[in-house]
């Protein structure tokens, strides 16, 4: 598969992944190699990377803890600490080999440590290979509040090696589908077509998938890189999403609720939205609503839930003066961003949601 270029960033896709890189280490003199992983990576994913670098400058693996709760200033802290006692200058080069937290997080590192260092990410999760890995968005959690702290600066490059997936359990897979999806719902109408028709897909086609996706969420963030209007898109299911996965975050008696998951219901509740504001299809958010159902466990929301993710949305980032500002759907391939959702309606969706 031939790279995909971004702005100042190239993704590079399965062997062509450490041709890239071997050239780009012999290209830069780097003072020293960081390779920042976590508990999981560490074990399943490090070894097959390391294998094929071709290094001969200093390396020094960084391991933080896996999870989204680690997303944090201070797991930030520990490795700016490590990256200090390990005599870390302006001319290293940090490895993020993990799936959205050690890429959110990696990246931000990079960006912050001594005013910026460069950084590579090896995204191991599907969920990080479409989404979160591509479009230079770094950053970490405030609390359980998603995303709140961090700054857009692209990686050098980004290494996306589909043997990785090989190593996650199926929920995790699911979580990365729901992005999949979403680049269909805002974007493409043939690519919605091709992904909502799971079954009839075989593993042998999650390659091009990957690549279709990445291939739209690049040329959607290479037209507005600083999230001024078009890109906001991306956010589509997201506004509900986070506000959702920040509940269960603070409350663990909910249960885990991975990113993708939390998302996937966020699209569904958006599509209803959609139905009432902006001339969405019924029949359309009904088909949404079925294959987002048929992947993914329906989660069960009280009114004191409800009334609670509500009270979240006002720490959404896409906000502007006192408003909350939803993604919502004309038509499937079509956004419209910036509009504003009243609360009787958000109730509403979530009526919809658990009918």
């Amino acid at each position: 598969m031939k790279p995909i270029f971004s702005k100042n960033s190239v993704v590079y896709f399965n062997s062509d992944c450490y041709t890239a890189i071997n050239q780009h280490l012999k290209n830069n003199n780097y003072s020293t190699v960081f390779i920042i992983v976590d508990t999981n990576t560490i074990e399943f994913c490090y070894p097959t990377f390391i294998q094929d670098l071709e290094c001969d400058i200093p390396i020094e693996v960084i391991q933080i803890d896996a999870g989204e709760e680690n997303k944090n200033l201070e797991t930030c802290t520990g490795v700016w600490s490590a990256l200090s006692d390990l005599d870390a200058d302006r001319k290293c080069l940090l490895i993020n080999i993990g799936g959205g937290v050690v890429t959110d997080l990696g990246g931000f590192i990079a960006s912050t440590f001594k005013r910026g260092v460069h950084y590579i990410n090896v995204p191991t999760s599907l969920l990080a290979m479409v989404d979160a890995s591509v479009g230079g968005k770094t950053g970490v959690d405030l609390g359980s509040l998603k995303n709140q702290i961090g700054v857009i600066n692209n990686p050098e490059m980004v290494l996306i090696d589909t043997q990785y997936l090989k190593t996650l359990p199926q929920n995790e897979m699911r979580s990365g589908l729901a992005e999949i999806l979403k680049h269909g719902l805002i974007a493409d109408t043939l690519y919605w077509k091709k992904v909502s028709n799971l079954s009839g897909l075989s593993t042998n086609d999650l390659d091009a998938i990957i690549y279709q996706s990445v291939g739209i969420k690049n040329d959607i963030v290479m037209q507005d890189p600083q999230e001024k209007g078009l890109r906001k898109s991306l956010n589509f299911g997201h506004t509900l999403g986070h506000a959702i996965e920040s509940y269960f975050l603070e409350n663990t008696s909910k249960g885990k609720l991975l990113h993708g998951e939390a998302v996937a219901i966020g699209m569904v509740l958006a599509c209803y939205l959609s139905t009432q504001l902006t001339h969405f299809n019924t029949t359309d958010c009904k088909q949404v609503k079925s294959i987002i159902g048929s992947l993914f466990k329906k989660t069960t929301f009280t009114t004191t839930d409800i009334t609670a993710i509500i009270h979240l949305l006002k720490f959404d980032k896409k906000n502007s003066y006192g408003n909350v500002n939803f993604v919502l759907l004309t038509a499937i391939g079509t956004p419209k961003i910036d509009c504003v959702v009243p609360n009787n309606l958000i109730l509403e969706a979530f009526k919809y949601y658990l009918s």
